[in-house]
């Protein structure tokens, strides 16, 4: 049987931790008793993150796609710690860059692989020598469509699916000192996403030209509805919270855990499921069957 931990006075930092799913986190594990730190997108997110865990969370701006700002970030946290090291590592920030792979540019989906792979990665390496003290473990947010990849919604689905590669590596090469990687694929969440996601979804529809809307409009519209109702009534932030703190504290930590019952079931289909039916279900989940 598994257990959790129960102690206080342990250290968390997490990505994107200034609003929706990870700010969530925050307060949880800081109303567990941890030491928590973040990163934000704005002073507004940080003076916010304070005021509502009465100072127990330390946020600091920090643009991901800067690794010297990563490792400032990572440096300033490993010092507060000193030789006590980090407990763990919840990587959660990310961005999705919805639309037709033929009409998105590759300047938008590489900036997608900025923040969800390569500023992750940065994140991992910049707090390994912290996490090896304790040594601590790191939560890698994935989602199930890493395993069952979308139509219109191609770079998010392959950013997060190498990071679920990259760390599986890690989880192989940190043995040896003691760190867990856990991969947390979340299904539909309430949280700041689903706002953001429809603002994304209308300025790919809105950007279209005639031509592309004639290739590509109808298909997309449904696309957008779709995803949109799938969000709007995904399991709400808090209890998505707390099922990631479960894996962070988790012992022994698992390898692979969904965050959600539509994760769940979306990954038990990727491993029931033959390509073919595959093929079928991701359009029917779309509205395009």
């Amino acid at each position: 049987m598994s257990s959790t931990s129960q102690h206080s006075g342990r250290s968390v930092a997490i990505t994107g931790a200034g609003g929706g799913l990870g700010r969530d986190i925050a307060l949880g594990l800081a109303a567990k008793g941890y030491i928590v730190f973040g990163t934000a997108m704005s002073p507004a997110e940080v003076h916010d993150l304070k005021d509502a865990s009465d100072g127990r969370v330390s946020l600091t701006v920090c643009d991901m796609t800067k690794e010297q700002a990563v490792k400032a970030w990572a440096g300033g946290v490993s010092d507060a710690l000193g030789a006590a090291g980090l407990d763990i590592l919840i990587n959660n920030a990310g961005i999705l860059t919805p639309g037709p792979i033929e009409l998105l540019s590759l300047d938008a989906i590489r900036h997608e692989f900025d923040v969800n792979v390569f500023g992750a990665l940065s994140v991992i390496n910049a707090f390994l020598p912290a996490l090896r003290k304790a040594p601590g473990r790191i939560v890698q947010v994935s989602t199930w469509t890493a395993t069952v990849p979308l139509p219109f919604n191609g770079p998010s689905g392959a950013s997060k699916a190498a990071m679920e590669v990259f760390a599986a590596v890690y989880r192989a090469e940190l043995k040896s000192f003691g760190i867990d990687v856990v991969v947390a694929p979340a299904g539909n969440m309430r949280t700041g996403g689903p706002a953001k996601t429809a603002s994304a979804l209308a300025r790919v529809a809105d950007g279209m030209t005639l031509e592309e809307r004639a290739l590509y409009g109808q298909a997309f519209d449904t696309f957008a509805t779709t995803l949109n109702t799938m969000q709007s009534s995904g399991l709400d932030s808090v209890s998505a919270a707390k099922r990631v703190i479960e894996l962070a504290e988790q012992v022994p930590a698992p390898s692979r855990a969904p965050v959600g019952p539509d994760a769940d079931q979306m990954l038990r289909a990727a491993r029931e499921k033959s390509d073919a039916e595959l093929d079928a279900l991701r359009l029917q989940i779309v509205g395009l069957s």
